[in-house]
């Protein structure tokens, strides 16, 4: 089994190209997986049937596992029997008919206008770190894009004069709009800031951290949380916090579905319609708290 899991991991990193993210998971539930197969000797990986799987798989779900990790573990079951089925090590997928356990959609949590601007105040730009700072959260909520991108992001990604930014993901480019506050907050902090922060000239990074090296997704993490702190807002913020909330107050104010899946980089429109339901949710909030009637 482990010779397997160790040939799968090469496939996923050298063939498949798999994130660093993706990667981890599917290995971690492979392990699990492997270990339970060891652990109570109900079968090896080549003689294991579709009543083994279910089996485990409920096991996961007795065990306290949410409906999304199960689901998760389905799906690397199944890749991890596809891929032996190539090698000839087994003839069908014992996973192939394992029916995943559905898993309710939450709809992700957005900020208010209110408490997005509240956020956008705290940098203080009376040093490097708060004029940098400052730049990254106005960049981040006026574009939409992941913190992979923003760290990844080059001084030769950003337009000034033309107000927008180049962004590059899974070798797709787009551009994507700024609005004033945004190009004002980048221009103080590349013109005056940038050049005192950089280890070297060399460095190409938009944004580094205070040794002068190319920010962190970590580092950029615990900035954020910083200022959640200090903008003592309640909700729990990320990074993605800001790219749903860009999309949802870009909604709610008349953009339409196609232009935001181009600014956000979703291959499919499904993956924007989920926004739609926020904007509505939001519509019904404010109905049912301002409405006399409700």
């Amino acid at each position: 089994m482990q010779d397997y899991l160790k040939k799968y991991e090469e496939y996923l990193t050298t063939e498949k190209n798999a994130s660093a993210n993706t990667l981890s998971s599917y290995m971690r539930d492979l392990r699990q997986y492997s270990d339970y197969l060891d652990r109570t000797g109900a079968a090896d990986i080549v003689n294991a049937d579709r009543d083994v799987i279910a089996e485990y798989l409920e096991k996961l779900t007795e065990a306290g596992k949410s409906a999304a990790t199960v689901t998760r573990s389905v799906a690397s079951i199944k890749s991890f029997y596809a891929y032996l089925i190539t090698l000839g090590v087994v003839e069908t997928n014992p996973c192939k008919n394992v029916t995943a356990v559905k898993v309710e959609r939450k709809l992700p949590q957005i900020l208010t206008g209110q408490e997005v601007e509240l956020l956008l105040q705290q940098p203080k730009c009376t040093d490097m770190k708060g004029y940098r700072d400052k730049a990254m959260l106005e960049l981040l909520y006026a574009t939409g894009i992941r913190v992979t991108e923003l760290i990844s992001l080059d001084e030769a990604n950003v337009n000034l004069g033309a107000g927008f930014i180049r962004c590059f993901s899974k070798a797709k480019e787009r551009i994507i709009p700024l609005y004033p506050g945004a190009i004002k907050a980048l221009t103080d902090y590349i013109q005056n800031i940038r050049p005192n922060m950089i280890a070297n000239e060399q460095e190409t990074a938009l944004f580094v951290n205070m040794n002068g090296e190319r920010m962190t997704r970590q580092g950029f993490w615990k900035i954020i949380k910083h200022y959640q702190e200090k903008a003592q807002i309640e909700k729990d913020i990320t990074p993605h916090t800001l790219r749903h909330s860009f999309a949802t107050h870009l909604l709610e104010n008349g953009a339409d579905l196609k232009s935001i899946q181009e600014m956000l980089g979703h291959a499919d429109i499904s993956s924007t319609q989920i926004y739609a339901q926020l904007a509505n949710q939001h519509l019904k909030d404010v109905y049912n708290k301002y409405h006399p009637k409700a």
